[in-house]
């Protein structure tokens, strides 16, 4: 009797031991259900809040889009505005720099027909220079070719040793024209002041003396020069300047005979051959 009950016992326990285990994986399975579900929550939530931060950002390109399109629009239309009132302001003057344009037109004729006149005034008076020119060249002869140095330099040396004074100072002169550079211009320079100083020109003849000791000081006629110029300024009564023209011929050419002859006439003036030197020298 006592084996029944617990045989009972042992089949009870087996049954609600086997009944147990599927409610115990059932368990598990909801457990595991909702934690997926929990997950898949916490998913929604975070691209919810992705979703939200990304219109947040899209809304704001949009409205800064939208001012952006609105200030352009009102850019547009005030151009627009301002275009319009141009082209109403410049209608008039449209009209007034069409009428100064056409008064520049007129004046630019008329200015054009008087530089006409004056080109056709230019060139009469241009024909009527050409005609006078020819005229002159034919009236005039042309100009003689002048001779060689020697030939012209020796025939106005032989007419100033004949005496010829008039003849002699053309043919120097012309020398000094043709041949104002050779060696022989200084000897013309001094037989044309020679020809004054005989004549008395004396005044004539010191700017010509001076040219023989300015341009040739080195030529055979520097010592006579300078002593003619002495005697020239003497006979002008410019004694001083004389005197001292005078030395100078002593002091710079001793030994010639225009040194003598300054020597002589500074005796017949009553001074010394050398000027006395100065008290501080004598010191």
């Amino acid at each position: 009797m006592r084996t029944q009950p617990t045989f009972l016992i042992i089949v009870l326990g087996t049954a609600l031991f086997f009944g147990s285990v599927p409610a115990w994986s059932a368990n598990r399975d909801l457990v595991q259900l909702q934690t997926q579900v929990q997950a898949l929550q916490d998913q929604m939530s975070r691209m919810q809040q992705s979703f939200d931060e990304r219109m947040g950002v899209m809304k704001n390109l949009v409205e800064q889009d939208t001012d952006t399109v609105n200030k352009v629009a009102t850019a547009v239309a005030n151009l627009q505005a301002a275009l319009e009132k141009q082209e109403a302001d410049s209608g008039g003057k449209v009209d007034q720099v069409s009428g100064q344009i056409q008064a520049l037109n007129d004046t630019m004729d008329e200015l054009k027909a008087r530089l006409g006149k004056l080109s056709k005034q230019l060139e009469d008076m241009q024909a009527a220079q050409q005609n006078l020119t020819a005229q002159q060249a034919q009236a005039t002869p042309p100009p003689t070719q002048a001779p060689p140095p020697d030939i012209l330099y020796n025939n106005a040396l032989r007419d100033y040793n004949a005496g010829n004074n008039d003849v002699a100072s053309q043919e120097f002169s012309d020398y000094l024209k043709f041949y104002p550079n050779t060696d022989l211009a200084g000897n013309s320079y001094f037989y044309l002041a020679e020809i004054q100083f005989k004549q008395g020109k004396y005044q004539q003849a010191i700017p010509n003396y001076d040219q023989v000791l300015q341009n040739f000081p080195s030529g055979n006629k520097a010592a006579a020069a300078q002593l003619k110029k002495g005697l020239a300024l003497v006979q002008l009564g410019q004694r001083d300047d004389g005197i001292r023209e005078l030395r100078h011929v002593v002091q710079r050419y001793p030994r010639t005979n225009e040194a003598l002859q300054a020597k002589e006439a500074l005796r017949k003036l009553g001074v010394a051959t050398a000027s006395k030197p100065s008290p501080a020298r004598q010191q």
